[in-house]
């Protein structure tokens, strides 16, 4: 299963606090990062290599307006696509000043499971379209992609354990009004390196995968970059767990890292 929906699988019908990442602007990346993770699956007691993906930042413009666009692509290990094969592709084009989108596309193609859907937002009317019709939204609504985007701007300096980040995002004709929580900052070894690094929960949405609850767990970068550093969560069957193993472009030193480990197989 691709990890983009581990990030941000996420469900809560509280209404937003002061605390949100509306009004965020860009200060984490550059035009050009490209940051690459490998996912791992335990079943029994050892985790196995299943897949890999990719998260990519390029120049763009919509309607003669500057934009990102964001991509996340991701694949099952070949080695297992006999047993169950995933190529996925997320897409969300975005405002290069509120990084609110302007439109979302993904491409899933897992299993014999096969599905296409472009998304366009509305901010100014508070609705997304898809192909088929329209559905009410709210201020400062994300798709599942710019919302971990935005995420990543998101200045920790006067959180406090527990304080809760509220976001609005739409996916499968759903507007999902939710949060992530701020659960402080710890060292951590992944297959990259030793990290300083911001320790966060989402809520999960209970579903086919996952039981819900604040069960996910995502170390972020305790840097200007703020990159998810590993992601892990326990679901219906086993764990995944997903680590940062390679990056490009950068938009400041990794200063958070403390050090590397010998090898990043």
């Amino acid at each position: 299963m691709y990890p983009l929906l581990f990030l941000f699988s996420i469900l809560s019908f509280i209404q937003p606090k002061d605390s949100g990442l509306c009004n965020q602007t860009n200060t984490a990346y550059l035009v050009g990062e490209k940051i690459n993770y490998t996912i791992f699956y335990n079943v029994i007691g050892l985790y196995v290599n299943a897949g890999k993906t990719d998260f990519t930042v390029q120049s763009s413009t919509w309607n003669g307006s500057e934009a990102f666009t964001f991509t996340a692509n991701g694949r099952s290990n070949s080695n297992y696509d006999w047993i169950f094969k995933v190529r996925d592709k997320y897409e969300s084009v975005v405002d290069s000043k509120t990084l609110l989108p302007y439109q979302f596309t993904r491409k899933i193609n897992e299993g014999s499971f096969h599905h296409n859907e472009t998304l366009l937002f509305n901010q100014k009317n508070k609705s997304v379209n898809n192909e088929v019709a329209t559905y009410k939204t709210a201020d400062c609504t994300y798709d599942v992609l710019s919302a971990i985007y935005a995420a990543r701007n998101f200045n920790y300096k006067n959180s406090e354990v527990n304080d809760k980040i509220y976001f609005n995002f739409f996916l499968d004709k759903e507007f999902y009004p939710s949060y992530f929580k701020y659960l402080g900052k710890e060292i951590i070894t992944t297959k990259y390196g030793k990290f300083k690094a911001i320790k966060l929960a989402p809520l999960l949405l209970k579903g086919t995968m996952f039981e819900g609850g604040e069960k996910m767990t995502i170390w972020v970068t305790d840097d200007d970059n703020h990159i998810p550093v590993r992601i892990q969560t326990p679901i219906i069957v086993g764990t995944i767990k997903v680590d940062m193993v390679g990056f490009e472009n950068l938009r400041y030193p990794l200063s958070s890292l403390l050090e590397l480990v010998a090898s990043k197989d």
